[in-house]
């Protein structure tokens, strides 16, 4: 059975959390919530941890592409995060 991705707002941040998700689980539902999130929008931050092995770390960081995404970084804080900055509305 596949995981529920758990996802918060907060303003214009949204926070989505992916434990536990297989790496194309987790692509499959990034790039659903990236298609319907409100254009006030500007960072999508995703936890995908990093003690249990780096495959949805690397899968956000390496190959998650999708085109509101304008730039990604790992949180500096936090080895499990990953924020996603979103491009501005055209």
């Amino acid at each position: 059975m596949m995981k529920k991705m758990i996802t918060r707002r907060n303003g214009n941040v949204m926070e989505t959390d992916i434990h536990g998700m297989s790496p194309a689980e987790a692509r499959r539902e990034l790039l659903r919530l990236l298609d319907r999130l409100p254009q006030e929008i500007t960072e999508l931050h995703v936890i995908h941890g990093y003690r249990g092995g780096d495959s949805l770390r690397s899968m956000v960081q390496n190959s998650l592409a999708h085109p509101k995404i304008a730039r990604k970084m790992q949180s500096f804080l936090n080895e499990g995060e990953t924020k996603v900055y979103l491009k501005g509305k055209k």
